[in-house]
């Protein structure tokens, strides 16, 4: 299998694939024969820089066509994709290169200045370079044959107790995005699909034009910043037909913008985190559409959603991806963790980078049971998402260690101890909250500024936390565990 020829080389070569929009505004429309035969060019480049089958790329690039390319040249020659949110820093960024050991990083000049030293680097001029037809050109890499079991894309998720880890994905994890794009997502032939999720992300990888092309639509990618008045123009104006945003962004459109109905858009999709009923409800009086809801995980890809076809619950993620078999470990009260049979789970990951796969397999609950860690509920068949059994933060879409949080407030030197949790938010579904043990200093608004300042520069700014509190000691177990479940439930005493 190869995703370049099972999937692009299927289409005539002169059908829409691409639709990019720069950070001026500036549009180009990429067909998939010019799609195939650029990021043809592009495996060349890798190759001649050292890049072979089984080798690590890393991007650190935003939605741009240099993002796209390089991941279908990766795939094309049997290399694996490492998609970097352009949000992280130095110390992010080390973790990642040391825990993945990348060939070479292709990102964005301002960007590539934090890679840890010994990487090696093509910055997007020099992308350019290698696209120039005017140019001599590197032989491109012939399309590899790959087991399904073969390496090809490496996810970071979230830590919550420890460091980040890369969840390793196969060949087989692009094919088998089918399902989801089909029942969920809901893209038909000739549709123009807008997923406005970050690169980085395990949405990203999946939905920005992985799902599409599987489905015969176009994908539209965007490098601007969120306005929602330009978010709901440039839907009108290119005819986007299915909208997958963050429910952060639903719910920023709904407060911020005049919503009307448009005559081009026929299905919105989120995914991220649970949606407000009463954000579905606005979008529906206004626009005629309902918002369906769906779930997944770095680890199993998508698992649950509303399906094209299906009526909608408000409030609820939907329903099982068919074949994919889930249950419910629950308590007395009808809401307990959500388990997936990893058998019947198409996009499963293979393993954590550092393990091997029998530790992997060892994760499994009764030996086939993969434990997502988030409690549920169902009714009829639908499921309703209740919370985490753990300490991660959902903020915005994006799912935030504390660990990270903390190690980054910790290396100020005013701080002596930090605790992070998740604070409920209108729009954002839920910020972080720190609580922070002084060592020196006054507390206070100015130091709480600084503080999320420095976690700005030592980590990705959507770690920062938007709340700080101070306390003269954080509750803990007698094993030395800090207590977040007490900091979640109530405030803390601040020093005066």
């Amino acid at each position: 299998m190869n995703f370049v020829s099972d999937v692009l080389e299927r289409f005539p070569a002169s059908k829409p694939a691409l639709l990019t929009i720069d950070e001026i505004g500036e549009r180009r429309v990429w067909h998939f024969g010019e799609l195939i035969a650029m990021s043809a060019g592009v495996s060349g480049a890798l190759a001649a820089r050292g890049v072979a089958r089984g080798d690590v790329v890393m991007t650190l690039l935003g939605n741009r066509i240099e993002w796209v390319l390089t991941l279908l040249a990766c795939w094309r020659m049997g290399a694996v994709a490492l998609p970097m949110s352009t949000q992280l820093r130095a110390k992010d960024l080390e973790l990642r290169v040391d825990a993945s050991n990348p060939k070479l990083c292709v990102g964005q000049p301002e960007l590539l200045a934090e890679l840890p030293g010994g990487v090696e680097t093509i910055d997007r001029n020099e992308f350019e370079r290698i696209l120039d037809e005017d140019r001599p050109q590197e032989t491109p890499v012939a399309i590899a044959s790959l087991a399904g079991s073969d390496p090809a894309l490496i996810v970071f998720t979230s830590g919550t107790t420890g460091e980040p880890r890369g969840a390793l994905h196969t060949a087989s994890y692009l094919g088998g995005q089918r399902s989801q794009a089909e029942h969920w997502l809901g893209a038909k032939d000739g549709d123009l699909v807008w997923c406005t999720t970050a690169t980085g992300w395990s949405k990203s990888a999946r939905n920005v034009f992985v799902a599409p092309w599987l489905c015969g639509a176009a994908a539209l990618i965007s490098d601007a910043r969120f306005d929602p008045e330009a978010r709901m123009a440039l839907i009108e104006t290119e005819g986007v037909n299915v909208l997958c945003q963050a429910p952060t962004e639903y719910r920023m459109l709904a407060k911020r913008t005049q919503l009307h109905k448009l005559p081009e858009l026929r299905r919105l999709v989120s995914a991220g985190e649970p949606l407000n009923p009463e954000v579905i409800r606005i979008f529906r009086d206004a626009m005629g559409l309902d918002i369906h809801d769906g779930y997944g995980q770095t680890e199993t890809g998508h698992v649950v959603g509303s399906h094209a076809g299906n009526p909608v619950k408000d409030g609820s993620m939907g329903t099982p991806l068919p074949g994919l078999e889930v249950r419910v470990v629950a308590p007395d009260d009808g809401a307990g963790e959500l388990q997936v049979r990893a058998a019947t789970c198409l996009t499963f990951f293979d393993r954590y980078l550092g393990e091997s796969r029998e530790e992997a397999l060892a994760r499994l609950v009764d030996g086939e049971w993969w434990p997502t860690g988030d409690v549920v509920s169902s009714d009829d068949g639908y499921f309703f998402y209740k919370g985490r059994n753990d300490d991660l933060i959902v903020s915005s879409g994006y799912r935030i260690g504390p660990f990270e949080v903390e190690s980054a407030l910790v290396s100020h030197p005013a701080v002596a101890e930090a605790a992070a949790v998740a604070m409920p938010d209108d729009e954002r579904g839920s910020v972080v909250r720190a609580v922070v043990v002084l060592r020196e200093g006054e507390p206070g608004d100015a130091l709480a500024r600084e503080l999320r300042e420095h976690v700005k520069s030592v980590t990705a700014p959507y770690k920062a936390p938007r709340v700080i509190e101070f306390a003269d000691e954080l509750p803990k177990t007698t094993s030395g565990k800090i207590r977040r479940a007490e900091l979640r439930s109530g405030t803390p005493d601040r020093t005066p």
